[in-house]
């Protein structure tokens, strides 16, 4: 029978798994034009990165005028018993889940929002929020300095606050970039988490609605199991975008407060690496933040998929 088969041109299992294999394949090929891109821009500078950041790498080896020397976990030693380090980490790791918590509330809000309102107000708040996503940030952020100027600015005019400044201290120059961060990073949340939800079926949140449940017991119970993928994604850009911040940090508070008390780790490694020469120090903070945001991305993505399993 297997020879009539073969006979009569059917498949045996060799040729089955031989195709399977092919199948398996085909996705990798579509996907290598981007992932020689990604290797281009991203693995070739990481190794750059990691490179310098166990070398002796100042301005007299950059110059030329003293041979680079190989420094091992010198670098990284002498990063971690930096006490000025560990406080810029403690505040970079607050700072950036203040931003990410506060842009994910604004962004869910405002994407139920969108579900709620009529067409024309509807299309006036997605253009306000995108054009606030289109912002360069040294331009929004110069723009949000002004508002909040102690003499110029109408902000402290409307609220009576006469001349204070809000880059003097440090909660309120942090309080006043947390704003601008959310401000030109919820955009991303809204429009994303707004397309999930018009992605649900309507008859599902008609049947819960039906069944007495609560606006908020909708969202919890309905709306953000079923949005679980997005949310995963918006969030860790999310992670990412803000415990990286650099321009606003930089611009809004003239390169990190006084007395640095508004530095975050990105702003700490530039003023490491060119204010001061070191590259090398500057190169081992770079790697550090690499290694904490994909610690962070792994034990997020382990545990959704464990929620998700219990589910």
């Amino acid at each position: 029978m297997p020879n009539v088969r073969k006979a009569a041109g059917g498949c045996g299992p060799g040729d089955r798994s031989g195709r399977r294999r092919a199948g398996a394949r085909t996705p990798w090929l579509y996907l290598a034009p981007a992932l020689l891109v990604l290797a281009a821009l991203l693995v070739y500078p990481i190794y750059q990165l990691g490179l310098i950041s166990f070398l002796e790498y100042t301005q007299a080896q950059v110059s030329g005028g003293e041979p680079t020397t190989f420094q091992g976990l010198g670098n990284y030693r002498t990063l971690l018993a930096d006490n000025q380090f560990w406080q810029v980490l403690l505040a970079t790791v607050v700072f950036a889940a203040a931003c990410v918590l506060a842009t994910l509330t604004a962004g869910c809000a405002l994407a139920v929002l969108l579900t709620r309102i009529r067409a024309l107000p509807r299309l006036a708040l997605m253009l306000a929020a995108l054009g606030a996503w289109a912002t360069p940030a040294i331009t929004g952020s110069t723009v949000w300095v002004f508002l909040f100027d102690p003499d110029y600015g109408p902000v402290n005019r409307l609220l009576g606050l006469g001349d204070f400044s809000w880059t003097y201290g440090r909660y309120s120059a942090f309080a006043l970039v947390l704003l601008e961060v959310v401000w030109c990073s919820f955009p991303f949340v809204m429009v994303t988490v707004y397309a999930g939800i018009k992605a649900i079926p309507s008859e599902v949140l008609e049947a819960a609605s039906l069944d007495g449940a609560s606006q908020y017991r909708i969202w919890r119970s309905v709306t953000a199991p079923m949005l679980r993928p997005i949310l995963v994604v918006v969030t860790i850009q999310s992670i990412i975008w803000d415990f990286k911040v650099f321009t606003q940090i930089y611009v809004m508070t003239n390169g990190g407060g006084i007395a640095g008390q508004n530095l975050v780790l990105n702003v700490y490694a530039y003023q490491k690496a060119f204010a001061s020469s070191q590259y090398s120090l500057g190169s081992a903070i770079g790697i550090v933040m690499l290694l904490i945001l994909l610690a962070v991305t792994l034990v997020y993505l382990r545990l959704l998929r464990r929620q998700g399993e219990e589910l």
